[in-house]
Formats: C-alpha cells, structure tokens, sequence
C-alpha cells in the first residue's frame, strides 16, 4: 500500500497540474500531458490506476461478450463486465460511443480482442500485430468524473464542416463503401481511426492541436523514423507536447511542411480521396500514441471530436443512427438511435421514415429488406426543449445466394455545410460505386424539379473527374433533406441523404 502511495504522489508531481476554468472542465486541477489514464487487462485481472486528480481506482475485467454478425463473422459490438472499485456494470464497445461516467469515474473500451483476431489493419497481420497495440483480452480509459475528456484548449476539430456532413466510418467499424464488406473472406478491414466524408477539395482540414509537423506530402524528419510517421504523398503527421501523432490522411492539397510548426486552427490541407482513399472522399484522422503493451497504437479520437465540435459550435441536439448496419435478404436488424444526444439531457421524441415511404417510432426499430442495396434510412430526433436533428441509418443489405453479386453503394456529400444563406450555391458532388448503369438522381428536398447526373462508376479510383457535380440554390430558409440514388441493371438501388441548413439572411 505504502508503495502504492508512493507511486500515486510522482505521479502527481511529474504531471504538473494546472488550473484550468471553463464550461465544460469546472475549477479542476488537469494535467499537462493530458487527463486520460489507459489500462489493458485480460479477463480476471485487476490494477490499481491513479486518475489525473491523484485519485486511485480499483478495476478488474470480470468478462467480454463479443457479437458477431452472421454473414461476414464480422464483431459488431462487445459488451465487457467490468468491476471498479467493488461494483459490477456492463460497458459497451463499439463505434460511436461515449466514455460513461461509472463507479465514480469516467470510463470507456475502445477496443476488445475479437477487432484484432480476423482484422486487417493497414500493414499489419490478424494474430501477429494490430493497429491499436492491443496484446491483452480489452482497453479500458478512465477519467476524473466530471473532467473533459481532452484538456480545455488543446484541441480541436479537425475540419470546418458540420458534424455528420456526409458518410463517416470511425473506430472498428467494418468498412463497405468501395466494397470491403462482402460476404465470404476470411480477413475484415475493421477501420481505425476516424474518417469524415466531405465534398473534394472544398472542405478545409485544420490542425486539432498544436504541434510539430514531421511528416508532410511524403517528407519526413529523419529523427522521427521511430514514430508512426511514415512517408505517404497524402498525409500529414503532427506531434504533439503530450507525444501524440495525430494523423491527417487523403488530402487533395497539403500547405504545410516537415519541420514546420501550426497551432490549432491552422490551415492544413484541402479533404480528398488521394492515396489508399478507396476512392471516396473524406478526412482520415488518427491518433497513435504508447499504448500499455509497450507498442505504439490507436488513440481512439471519438471522444475527443465530440467534445470539441460541441465546444466550438454548441449544438443543442445530435442525432446518431450509425454505424452501418450490414443484413442478408429477409434477416431482421435493429437500427438504432439511441446513442442520440441534447444539451437538456432528453431526448423526447425519434421518428424513422424509411426508403420505402414506411414510418416508425422509436429510438430502436426493426427492418427487414427484401431485396438487395444500399439503403439510408432518415431520423429525426427531438428534445424536450424542441430542438431537432437529423441522421441517416446506412444499411447495405445482401443477397445470400449470389455473394458476389454485391449491390451498389453511394457516397454525397455538399459544400458548404455551414452559414448557408437563402440563394447561395451550394455545390453537390456524388459517386456510385460498383456500377456504371444508369445515373445519379437529386431531389434536393424543397420542390424543385429532380436532377440529373453521372459520375464515373468509380472505375478508376483515383481519377480526378469520378464524382459529378452540380449546384443548387434554396430560395427560403430552412432544414432541407437532399436525396440521390443510382440504380444497376438487377434493379439494385443505391441511396444517399444529406442534411442541408438554411440560415436566415440577415
């Protein structure tokens, strides 16, 4: 005990704490090397961990529940037991979930074992090395109840767009948008990392932290070859005070440079679909950091962009229907809105209206789909104060008996996304993957007459003219619901909903 103690007091001492006042942090002592305490444990163990305020807790994995899915074997969400400080709860793990406060601590699993054991994980192998450096049965993250989740004033999100602005696939979700997600295979690209879809070379990607560049447009400081940087014509690499490497990957323009240093804000790059994008695209954003095991491994960031976005623009409600759901023909799934969010803490009201023209209610519903596609389910959720938000459940539904018949998905995505104002352009871009039948169909959700387009099919993946484009202008303000779909020869639809926010012009 006595060593314990110890222990706990250099901690203390070494971290320096500062006095930190705002909102979301309170009057709270916080460390300069960052809030955060990470512990992995197999089942049946136990540590003792000293939180960021000195306080010391007890946790033990009592068990871990993974669920796979019964096309690919694919873990769609673990539920782990843990014990802290004496008492027993359940914990999820899986995309799109926030640290809960537990026991009298903050806690959240970003990771558990079955992500790693089937995986493919950029250049790593299932069974021999992972993305997140995970070497034992779970990850588990701990911070003082009521802290923030990242220290109040470093960091911040990623890029000038609306939260959800177009599709996103973030940690351990398996991926289906150029075709991963098939049926049949026996290794799965569980995604790491966070990845916002946004309209190419529109969208502005800046700097969450302050930080040194030591790796950009393929130019990296040799002194940084022991680090997660790596030399891509795409990415850039920033590290932080804390030794953090936060990763920007696929941009389509790059304005900094190796051994430069950017504070937070500052201007990166332009989002793209350059390097291994698989062609649609969107901002990989990462953090890698030492993990326990002693390797380098996956920070997952969720948390962290949640906290900010909500920092930086104050919604008063968030829907969330993801991550991807992925069902056979005739299987019955649930879509599932409950991770939705409000500052009044209720959310009063969720509605589903389904591609179909079908309605429902409920935070949870049930679907079945007769036939093959991609189908974006929307949902509107309310709170008790009125404020409303919309999502979109993205289901890819398969046919069993033809695995390699795989029906074809969407990606759209706008710009801008904020401070729209009645007759302003609002540029649309859209591609079709995995068919080059027919074309791409707008209704932009305000009246006016469809319209019509053809991207390229994404034959080529990295072809600079593969998404087409086109522009509209809302003549009143308003929250408008834009819809785009493409058909192949067997019928097989592929759809894509965007949120559009008009604003008054003042």
């Amino acid at each position: 005990m006595q060593l314990i103690r110890v222990a706990m007091l250099a901690i203390v001492i070494l971290c320096r704490p500062m006095r930190i006042h705002g909102q979301d942090s309170g009057d709270r002592a916080v460390p300069r090397e960052g809030i955060v305490r990470t512990v992995d444990l197999n089942i049946g163990e136990s540590q003792t961990v000293a939180l960021a305020d000195g306080a010391a807790v007890s946790i033990k994995l009592v068990a871990l529940n993974e669920t796979r899915d019964g096309l690919r074997d694919a873990v769609r969400e673990s539920v782990v037991t843990v014990e802290i400080s004496g008492q027993t709860f359940e914990l999820k793990s899986g995309p799109y979930r926030l640290p809960l406060a537990l026991g009298g601590v903050q806690i959240d699993c970003p990771v558990t074992r079955g992500y790693t054991l089937n995986a493919r994980n950029g250049t790593v192998t299932a069974g021999k090395a992972n993305a997140w450096g995970l070497r034992k049965d779970v990850r588990l993250r701990l911070w003082p109840v009521g802290s923030a989740w990242m220290s109040p004033g470093t960091f911040r999100y990623p890029l000038r767009q609306r939260w959800f602005a177009s599709d996103t696939h973030m940690s351990n979700e398996p991926t289906f948008v150029n075709g991963d997600e098939r049926i049949g295979g026996q290794e799965i690209y569980y995604h790491y990392g966070l990845d916002f879809g946004g309209a190419e070379g529109m969208v502005e990607v800046v700097a969450a932290t302050d930080g040194l560049v030591v790796s950009a447009a393929g130019d990296t400081l040799p002194d940084h070859a022991d680090s997660p940087a790596r030399r891509r014509y795409d990415v850039i690499y920033i590290v932080d005070e804390r030794g953090w490497y936060y990763r920007y990957s696929h941009l389509k323009t790059i304005d900094v440079r190796a051994g430069q240093r950017v504070q937070q804000g500052q201007r990166l790059g332009l989002l793209g679909k350059e390097g291994g994008s698989g062609g649609w695209s969107h901002l990989h954003f990462d953090v890698t950091t030492r993990q326990p095991s002693g390797n380098w491994g996956i920070h997952d960031a969720y948390a962290y962009v949640w906290e900010a976005y909500r920092r930086e623009y104050a919604p008063p409600v968030i829907a969330v229907a993801r991550p991807h759901r992925l069902a056979a023909v005739g299987q019955s799934i649930e879509l599932d809105a409950s991770q939705s969010w409000s500052s009044t803490g209720t959310i009063d009201r969720c509605s589903w209206r389904f591609t179909d023209g079908s309605t429902a209610t409920g935070g949870r519903v049930e679907r079945t789909y007769s036939r093959p596609g991609t189908y974006s389910e929307v949902v509107r959720v309310a709170d008790t104060a009125g404020h409303e938000s919309i999502d979109f459940a993205v289901v890819q539904v398969l046919d069993p008996h033809h695995p390699d018949e795989l029906p074809p998905a969407i990606h759209a995505a706008c710009s801008p996304t904020l401070g729209i104002r009645p007759g302003d352009d609002v540029t649309f871009k859209v591609r079709t993957f995995r068919t080059t039948d027919g074309s791409e169909v707008w209704d932009f959700g305000d009246g006016s007459p469809p319209v019509e387009v053809r991207s390229d099919g994404a034959v080529k993946l990295l072809a600079k003219d593969g998404y087409a484009v086109t522009t509209h202008r809302y003549a009143r303000e308003g929250t408008y619901v834009a819809r785009v779909q493409r058909s192949n020869r067997r019928g097989e639809t592929a759809t894509a909903h965007l949120v559009i926010t008009v604003e008054r012009r003042e």
